[in-house]
């Protein structure tokens, strides 16, 4: 059963104020990805928690991912704004790993933590309320002891508006907040995003076109000037990213691809407002996995020193 849930109180109700005020007073715009993937675990973890006769067993291995989720935690919240949870990396494991991932987001949060659950969804109609209301709210049924939801989510806007509406409408009923796929970092969704339309723009110029419609609707703006439905606008396309900002003045970018995937710190500039704000550059791999190369054995001590240098390093820049 997951762990009773302390009720956050906010005093900034906006979740665009709430990213905006946590970036500020922790610094800089970062985030971290949680992607946790148990053969890359550090071999102390793995050693606690062995899978009896070689086979592999959920409830062990969760155990230990539980364990070094909770220490990436801790190692990464003083320098952090937010962290990215992947849901993927949970529900491959059934329900005990849909009940870890709203553990983790429970623990992040009485660490002071934002977080986002990344499993962009999408659908239409009453399968995208359904969604939304599973990712975006803390369900109150007894008997699951309130669990917690992420205070954002990542959504995927290739559907259209009536696929997004739904979870703007959820968003704004609870005080959360969504990022809606732009301008991704992987490189095949360059075959769809960067083709030409008759108007000249290419596809993801008119999908951030809708986001900035959408997301300027009544209710949706927030004090700081931002809007609860973000953009996720990958490291890696520099280029784009400047346009795409002038198109989405309101939005907050959520900026993955920073690190391992190749982005680099003057590659997020465009991102970012002529004030330094609008955007939240997450980084996973390089953060996760710091203790691989080189090698050591203070895994959370490599951690935290990743997280504090890419800090430093997207600071320089604002």
């Amino acid at each position: 059963m997951v762990s009773k849930v302390n009720r956050r109180r906010f005093t900034i109700e906006s979740f665009a104020d709430r990213l905006t005020a946590k970036c500020r007073e922790k610094g800089s715009p970062v985030c971290v990805g949680i992607d946790p993937v148990w053969e890359r675990l550090p071999s102390s973890v793995r050693a606690k928690h062995r899978d009896a006769d070689d086979s592999p067993h959920a409830g062990i291995r969760l155990a230990a991912i539980h364990e070094y989720c909770s220490g990436v935690l801790h190692a990464v919240a003083p320098h952090a704004a937010c962290i990215k949870l992947q849901s993927a990396c949970f529900e491959r494991y059934l329900w005990p790993g849909v009940q870890l991932y709203h553990t983790l987001v429970n623990e992040a949060a009485n660490l002071g933590l934002l977080i986002i659950g990344d499993a962009k969804r999408g659908d239409i109609g009453i399968s995208a309320e359904h969604y939304a209301a599973g990712c975006l709210t803390d369900a109150p049924f007894a008997d699951l002891d309130e669990p917690a939801a992420p205070d954002a989510l990542t959504i995927n806007a290739y559907l259209g508006d009536d696929s997004i509406q739904p979870f703007i409408d959820a968003a704004r009923a609870h005080q959360k907040g969504l990022f809606a796929l732009v301008r991704t970092s992987n490189p095949g969704g360059d075959a769809i995003q960067t083709l030409q339309l008759a108007d000249g723009r290419s596809v993801a110029d008119a999908v951030a076109a809708l986001i900035a419609r959408l997301g300027d609707q009544p209710g949706n703006i927030g004090q700081s000037g931002f809007s609860l439905l973000g953009a996720v606008v990958g490291a890696t396309k520099a280029e784009d990213a400047r346009r795409l900002r002038e198109l989405m003045p309101h939005q907050i970018f959520l900026v993955p691809g920073f690190g391992a995937q190749g982005g680099k710190a003057d590659d997020v500039r465009a991102c970012f407002n002529a004030d330094g704000h609008g955007a939240i550059i997450t980084a996973s791999r390089s953060v996760l996995y710091a203790y691989e190369k080189p090698a050591t054995d203070d895994w959370m001590g490599a951690i935290e020193a990743a997280a504090v240098k890419m800090k430093a390093e997207i600071s320089a820049l604002l």
